[in-house]
């Protein structure tokens, strides 16, 4: 269903240290034109993350972008997915490591 479709559009960025990132969440929380749908933070303390993303850590954000020109675009009700990630995490990421991350995600699913 395209409806569930939440991360066609992805980005992320990168940051030093945990207090940037949330001046940045902060940010785009206060900013009137986004519509934040949803928070996963893989960076809680709370998170396990062994058991439910194989180790990977971030905060990922689905999002949608409403303004005139979204809407003129007929994309308003698009959600896009922003993930916010350590530099130390991402640097330890790899090709390698995403595709055990695939791996651990897909056996999840069985």
């Amino acid at each position: 269903c395209a409806s569930r479709l939440v991360d066609i559009v992805r980005q992320m960025i990168l940051f030093d240290n945990v207090r940037d990132m949330a001046l940045c969440l902060e940010s785009i929380s206060n900013d009137p034109h986004v519509q934040i749908l949803r928070i996963k933070n893989r960076l809680s303390p709370e998170y396990n993350a062994s058991r439910c993303s194989g180790g990977y850590r971030d905060v990922a954000l689905n999002l949608r972008i409403c303004m005139p020109e979204t809407q003129r675009l007929g994309l308003d009700g698009h959600v896009c997915e922003l993930q916010l990630i350590l530099k130390s995490f991402y640097e330890r990421r790899s090709n390698e490591g995403h595709a055990r991350w695939v791996a651990f995600r897909n056996k999840q699913a069985e």
